[in-house]
């Protein structure tokens, strides 16, 4: 058995190493990383494929008016505000929906499923711990400090469930959540979400995306009314097939992506997809984008961008 999702137990901040027999009892999930390479054969084969039905809420609807060039893009705190607090961390996440209307966190399932917060496949640089979070159980993971390295202040800070996220999303209703699920997940994984979601109270504040093409298809046929994106490091020349083909209402893509090819914004846009860039810090890049018409900055300093924001397009 496993705490309440979304409890923040007080134990030692050590977890224990799991045993031979809990692995073979209860085995890692597969971590599965979806790159460019499979993003080309989807294209290759999407005449194959069968269109998945659209969201029930468009990109206008969650992002309001897509942008024109030089109209400044909404803000997405890149898990939470990481300027001022531990990575995808209640504090982190709490911090930057108190302020924007975007958050943006990432989610992985547990050994023993239970959808929680972190980013990278490995533990090590946020906690110290070298196992992956797939490896480990919630109650083993719950015992790790994800706010000691960052800061000594953060000491005790714990990773997050993805319950937990939700319920402090619930209380701030004009806060929106980005959430990316890591790697491949099968339609029952998906459900885990969609089920806490719709307990919560909050699908109508969701945005689900992710790189990999299994998750987007789980995704769909699981809860087809949910919005989603294709986070994909290369925007195709013409975006609109595969946003047709996943039901999508917009792209995350990189900087360079969107400058090498300006027009496939222009595409997007025209048949109602929304573009989103990430991961920007500096002025530099934020005017680069907004020149484009981005539509949303995804960035580590929230605070700042909203300032720059504030200074460079008054009103927004």
């Amino acid at each position: 058995m496993h705490p309440a999702p979304g409890a923040r137990p007080d134990s030692p901040t050590r977890a224990a190493h799991p045993r031979s027999s809990d692995l073979l009892a209860n085995p890692p999930r597969r971590a599965v990383r979806t790159g460019l390479g499979a993003v080309a054969l989807a294209i290759v084969v999407i005449a194959m494929l069968v269109v998945q039905p659209p969201p029930t809420a468009s990109a206008t609807d969650v992002f309001g008016a897509l942008r024109a060039p030089g109209e400044p893009a909404f803000t997405v705190a890149h898990r939470g505000d990481r300027a001022r607090a531990p990575e995808n961390t209640l504090p982190s996440l709490e911090l930057a929906m108190d302020r924007l209307e975007f958050v943006e966190t990432d989610v992985q399932l547990t050994r023993d499923g239970v959808p929680v917060l972190f980013h990278d496949v490995e533990l090590s640089r946020v906690t110290g711990d070298p196992h992956r979070v797939d490896e480990l159980t919630f109650d083993q993971l719950s015992r790790l400090d994800a706010g000691r390295r960052y800061d000594p202040a953060f000491e005790g800070t714990r990773i997050p469930t993805l319950d937990a996220f939700l319920a402090a999303l619930a209380e701030r209703d004009d806060a929106r959540a980005l959430i990316e699920l890591k790697a491949a997940w099968t339609p029952d994984e998906v459900r885990t979400v969609t089920d806490l979601l719709e307990r919560r109270g909050v699908d109508d504040r969701v945005v689900l995306q992710s790189f990999s093409i299994e998750t987007l298809d789980s995704i769909a046929a699981v809860a087809p009314q949910l919005p989603r994106i294709m986070l994909i490091r290369e925007l195709p020349a013409d975006p609109r097939p595969i946003a047709e083909r996943f039901g999508l209402i917009g792209f995350g893509t990189t900087v360079a992506s969107v400058t090498a090819a300006p027009e496939a914004l222009d595409l997007a846009h025209s048949v109602g997809i929304a573009v989103l860039c990430y991961t920007l810090n500096s002025e530099k890049k934020w005017n680069e984008v907004a020149a484009l018409g981005v539509d949303g900055i995804i960035t580590d300093r929230p605070s700042a961008l909203d300032a720059w924001l504030a200074a460079t397009a008054p009103g927004t």
